[in-house]
């Protein structure tokens, strides 16, 4: 079977997916959504933007011919993974999401479980605080109803319109960043407290250890609910999932 995948993006499980894919000479292009001024730059080629819901993906995996869809998409981009449930149920194209297995809380962590960004909001109804606010810029506006606090926002663009915070500082600096990094930011900035998504994984997760070794709370975002998929946790589970053997192997022979 000649391959000819569409892997949807945005991660670094994604990278890692497509520059073994790159190295083992199949066929796929990377798909973004675009929201990064500067993208990483990728082993294959690549495709920016939406597909206009669920027939724009349709047309889009007939058109193309795509054998199969690989859904590398952050844990919070529900409405493409929606979208990529019910496109690849219509045309029969297997569907994997390459998922991170979410943050169960340790011991040390002080978290207060929130079911969505209005939960976490809503919690955020407190005397003023110093907050890192590491939620993405596309949700900053809705933190606007709570003006007491200091909010620290690192971001990975500058932002392109003003910002809905009286008192707040950006740091824009692209990931992923060590416990260190995170430690001496969070006392830089005197931290009281931080929210966060339950994005899972290891990339992210500086700022959830850090907090753990400050001993401040977490206002933790659960994930939003995607219809139900197969799901796999590493490169090697993808790899074998598309029937390409030896694949696993390439990385290891190359020295990568």
């Amino acid at each position: 079977m000649t391959h000819n995948l569409l892997v949807l993006g945005g991660t670094s499980e994604a990278t890692a997916l497509c520059q073994r894919l790159s190295e083992a000479g199949i066929r796929a292009t990377l798909s973004y959504a675009g929201r990064v001024a500067r993208p990483a730059r990728q082993a294959l080629p690549q495709r920016i933007g939406g597909f206009g819901g669920v027939e724009g993906l349709i047309a889009y995996l007939r058109n193309n011919a795509i054998t199969h869809v690989i859904d590398a998409t952050h844990p919070f981009a529900a409405q493409m993974s929606t979208n990529a449930v019910a496109a690849c149920a219509e045309l029969g194209v297997p569907l994997v999401a390459l998922t991170r297995l979410p943050w169960q809380a340790e011991a040390g962590d002080d978290w207060i479980n929130v079911s969505d960004i209005a939960g976490a909001v809503a919690a955020l109804q407190r005397p003023a605080m110093r907050v890192m606010l590491a939620v993405g810029r596309m949700h900053l506006a809705e933190f606007a109803p709570n003006p007491q606090h200091f909010y620290l926002l690192r971001l990975i663009d500058a932002p392109d319109a003003p910002l809905p915070f009286p008192d707040c500082e950006v740091v824009q600096a692209r990931g992923p960043f060590t416990l260190a990094d995170d430690l001496e930011l969070m006392r830089a900035q005197r931290i009281d407290l931080v929210v966060s998504k339950n994005a899972g994984g290891g990339g992210a997760s500086a700022k959830i250890e850090a907090a753990r070794a400050l001993g401040l709370p977490v206002i933790m975002i659960d994930r939003p609910a995607i219809p139900a998929r197969r799901e796999m946790h590493s490169v090697e589970e993808v790899l074998a999932f598309i029937g390409h053997s030896g694949v696993a192997s390439i990385g290891t022979e190359r020295g990568v």
